[in-house]
């Protein structure tokens, strides 16, 4: 160990005590020197010769400010009067920084966390001893935890947000599938009181005017017999007629019920009836094509059920909204999945608008495609029609 690197003391110190100084100083792996009023190193050890890239013996009598510490880590100029390295002899202030940089010897800077004391001789300050340590990975490692933070809350905050709006199209599309539930028992109730209770009430009538006329019939003379079989010929086939149209309208309430169609010849059928009914009643042109692999497995009850529904919304959207002259439906199925979609020449909308919260039908198809593992893509563009597309694997359950 060369004595006049680590030597803060007159050449009359004890050796003993030199040697002891010398060994607590390379023990360490701070780096520590030692410097003059002047700021000039009076010793340094090899662990922090090292961290600035000299030897040590290049180090001694040089001015530490100017050597390591004459700028900021953004480059501007350090002055030594803001120094509180030099404040530890200057003003007699110890402090201990972790915010700052030492530069090496090629000029690059590294992150430091140092401290400076002075040297007492009595009351009298010689100079000061400073430590510093090399931060770059734990100011890494605190920068990529911040990040981490950072990135976290926004994640949180993101999912919280979107958790927020699910929430509240959920309760809207609740409040909406509630009223629209009331909607129907209404509507349900009113065709079956206007419909079936007017005929009802008609067919009543009819029979007890039958009743009379055959009771008045018995006290008149026979010349009025034929003139009244004929009344009552019209009058029955009358009846008839009303009748049959009392079966029409309990079997349409039915069928919108629950159309028996699914329960009978399954979903395809009943996708089929469907399309057909629609363009009839809208007077669309119908472009379809059915594609069924034998490999398909048959979907239990509820599933078809939703599918069905879904087609309905989907066919319901372009009634009310596309102001179409044609629709295309699509579907084909294989052993993973089954694809439908349902396209039109019609008005269109921008995306946004079947993300808007009010799109409850659009919500409900989701809602249901989602339930059952699928999911409903739209494509639609003004002017340009929209297509309507459901994917739905097939579970394993449903092989």
């Amino acid at each position: 160990m060369h004595p006049a690197i680590l030597d803060p003391m007159p050449a009359a110190a004890d050796p003993l005590w030199q040697r002891q100084l010398g060994l607590l100083l390379e023990s360490t792996g701070e780096g520590i020197f030692g410097i003059d009023l002047d700021g000039h190193c009076m010793f340094i050890n090899r662990a922090g010769a090292r961290m600035l890239g000299w030897a040590p013996a290049e180090v001694l009598g040089r001015n530490m400010h100017e050597l390591t510490h004459h700028s900021h880590a953004d480059g501007r100029p350090y002055l030594d009067t803001d120094c509180p390295i030099f404040n530890a002899f200057r003003q007699g202030l110890a402090c201990r920084i972790d915010t700052e940089v030492f530069w090496r010897r090629e000029g690059t800077p590294f992150a430091v966390e140092y401290s400076s004391h002075p040297i007492l001789d009595g009351a009298r300050v010689r100079g000061a001893v400073i430590t510093f340590l090399d931060i770059t990975e734990r100011k890494r490692a605190a920068q990529a935890l911040q990040k981490a933070k950072d990135e976290l809350e926004l994640r949180v905050a993101e999912r919280t947000g979107e958790l927020s709006a699910a929430l509240v199209q959920l309760r809207e599309l609740s409040a909406y599938s509630e009223s629209v539930r009331e909607d129907e028992r209404t509507r349900i109730a009113r065709e079956v009181h206007d419909e079936l209770g007017s005929l009802l009430v008609a067919l009543k009538m009819d029979v007890n005017w039958l009743d009379k006329r055959l009771g008045e019939q018995q006290a008149r003379d026979p010349a009025a017999a034929q003139d009244m079989r004929e009344r009552m010929r019209c009058k029955c086939r009358n009846m008839s007629r009303l009748i049959e149209n009392a079966v029409d309208n309990v079997g349409r309430i039915i069928t919108d019920l629950r159309p028996s169609i699914l329960d009978h010849q399954g979903l395809w059928a009943a996708l089929e009836w469907q399309a057909q009914d629609f363009v009839q009643s809208a007077e669309l042109a119908l472009d379809w094509d059915m594609q069924l692999s034998p490999e398909a497995p048959e979907l239990p009850e509820p599933a078809a059920m939703a599918v069905f529904r879904i087609f309905q919304e989907m066919l319901s959207n372009v009634g009310r909204h596309a102001q179409a002259r044609r629709v295309q439906i699509r579907i084909a199925t294989d052993a993973q999945a089954l694809r439908l979609s349902v396209g039109d020449d019609g008005r269109g909308a921008p995306p946004e608008a079947f993300e808007a919260p009010t799109a409850y039908g659009v919500m409900g198809m989701r809602e249901r495609a989602r339930h059952l593992g699928g999911r409903i893509r739209i494509a639609s563009q003004p002017g340009a029609g929209s297509v309507f597309e459901l994917n739905l694997p097939f579970a394993p359950s449903h092989a």
